[in-house]
């Protein structure tokens, strides 16, 4: 059984429809191995044993009266603990909500639903997606499956780690500034962040929310592109939902399986992207495909995009106002946890300060501080209005890039996986983690991260990254870094793995 949870979202599909494999055979060898590694990982906080096969006997029930199911029908998922899902416990990583139980499901998880995907529960991340490493979770650090001393990425290490040793087939994430892509990069996963307003936010419990969206965490392009399609589409819940599509992105992501020649297809090379601050490592497997790519025949587009320069502030300037502003609702009156002073009498002021002070850790009250300091009056116009500014040039920049080429690639993250405590007490140099990942946030378009090789062991992840609205292109050219990729760097050495734990 082991096996078969190495295969793709897709095989796994196509086993339960062959009647190869039942959906509670395949949920229970999940569970199991979510049981044995899980103590040791943390990539799950909570873990729905009753709920996921009291969903894959329902599917196998129905499967086997000859009901039309949906093509994906008892392959199962992992949930990142910032989605609600009615009566499951979503603590968003955070003391502020443990035990919290939403009354309701998010978009997201209806369709998982609607579609029949066991849900096998909630996975770990950095408190309120703030953060790169998933040290910052009130409920401990995921490890890294591929080295245990070591990150998974952040804000969604749990969803990565997850995928990555076997726990799930596939995940969802959230990205606001690359919380899939990097942890995708780290761990050897693809991640992929669809145009923003493809997914309904409905129901994600909000950071910054110009910025977040919800997006897969897989093991194959395939995979990715073919949950994306469960997912997307209009909400009338979601004010920033987009009209629904009619493309098939699981095709456009199979349309160039095996293709050799890639004459005609122009591929931009951000020189802003891959220089000061890169590890030469990572730098030497981007080379190596840059130079397959052209073997090809793709043609190499040089791009300059100044206002990259001036992204990472920007972002730390938007996102932290977003987040304090989201985070005010959590004050021990309206939501979250309640902690009364242990001195003094007890008013709403009080109240609140010792409620905030217990309740959140310190990357949520530095996020939170910084922001109401760039909202506050006198400073509006030089912070925050300065960097909506950067961002609008941002916008521009790609737009002209993507004018000269069809897509853009970069490596994803600066470094491979970095050891626990390495950079925690650093904040600087812990946010420069999202340098490559955040203009795809700030401008809106798709982008997402493919495995492309190894340094020092370790995986090394290439951003792909399209213009607004054409998800299906990045599809389509990540399959063909897919393709090329070194295959050891999409699997995870789950045998040393388990000798480890």
């Amino acid at each position: 059984m082991k096996e078969i949870l190495k295969k793709s979202a897709l095989e796994l599909a196509q086993m339960l429809r062959a009647g190869e494999i039942s959906s509670v055979e395949l949920t229970q060898a999940c569970l199991d191995n979510i049981d044995r590694l899980n103590p040791k990982l943390n990539a799950f906080l909570y873990v729905d044993h009753e709920g996921a096969l009291a969903q894959a006997k329902a599917v196998d029930e129905d499967r086997a009266t000859g009901k039309e199911l949906p093509m994906f029908a008892g392959v199962p998922i992992a949930v990142k603990d910032n989605m609600c899902q009615r009566g499951i416990p979503t603590t968003c990583g955070s003391q502020m909500l443990a035990g919290w139980k939403p009354p309701y499901d998010s978009t997201v998880v209806v369709k998982l639903k609607e579609a029949r995907l066991p849900i096998l529960g909630h996975t770990n991340m950095d408190e309120f997606a703030m953060g790169s490493s998933t040290e910052h979770s009130a409920f401990g650090p995921t490890l890294n499956p591929w080295d245990t001393e070591r990150i998974p990425g952040g804000s969604g290490g749990g969803s990565a780690a997850a995928v990555s040793a076997y726990l799930a087939p596939w995940a969802l994430g959230s990205d606001t500034g690359g919380s899939i892509r990097q942890p995708g990069a780290v761990t050897g996963t693809v991640g992929a962040k669809p145009t923003y307003g493809a997914v309904s936010r409905y129901g994600l419990v909000a950071m910054a929310s110009s910025l977040d969206q919800i997006g897969p965490v897989t093991r194959t392009v395939a995979d990715a592109a073919a949950l994306q399609d469960i997912i997307d589409g209009y909400d009338p819940h979601d004010s920033t939902s987009l009209p629904d599509s009619d493309i098939d992105l699981l095709d456009e992501a199979q349309k160039f399986s095996g293709k050799k020649d890639l004459a005609g297809l122009r591929i931009g090379l951000v020189d802003q992207m891959r220089g000061e601050g890169y590890s030469e490592g990572v730098l030497n497997v981007f080379n190596a495909m840059v130079d397959e790519l052209r073997q090809r025949g793709a043609e190499l587009v040089e791009i300059s995009c100044p206002s990259f320069e001036f992204a990472l502030g920007a972002y730390y300037l938007i996102m932290p106002a977003e987040a304090s502003s989201n985070l005010a609702r959590f004050d021990g009156v309206r939501y979250g946890n309640r902690v009364e002073p242990k001195e003094g009498p007890v008013t709403a002021e009080t109240m609140m300060c010792a409620t905030r002070g217990e309740k959140f850790g310190t990357e949520v009250k530095r996020r939170i501080i910084l922001g109401t300091h760039a909202l506050s009056a006198g400073y509006f116009d030089a912070y925050y209005g300065s960097a909506q500014k950067v961002r609008t040039l941002v916008q521009r920049d790609l737009e002209v890039a993507f004018s000269q080429c069809d897509v853009l690639i970069s490596p994803t993250s600066p470094t491979v996986a970095f050891r626990f405590g390495e950079k925690s007490n650093d904040p600087m140099a812990m946010y420069v983690n999202d340098i490559a990942t955040i203009p795809a946030n700030l401008a809106g378009v798709p982008a997402m991260s493919i495995p492309a090789g190894l340094s020092e062991g370790l995986p090394v992840g290439v951003q792909v990254i399209a213009p607004a609205h054409e998800d299906a292109r990045m599809y389509s050219f990540a399959s063909i870094i897919e393709e090329i990729a070194v295959e050891e760097a999409a699997k995870c050495p789950v045998e040393a793995l388990e000798e480890a734990l």
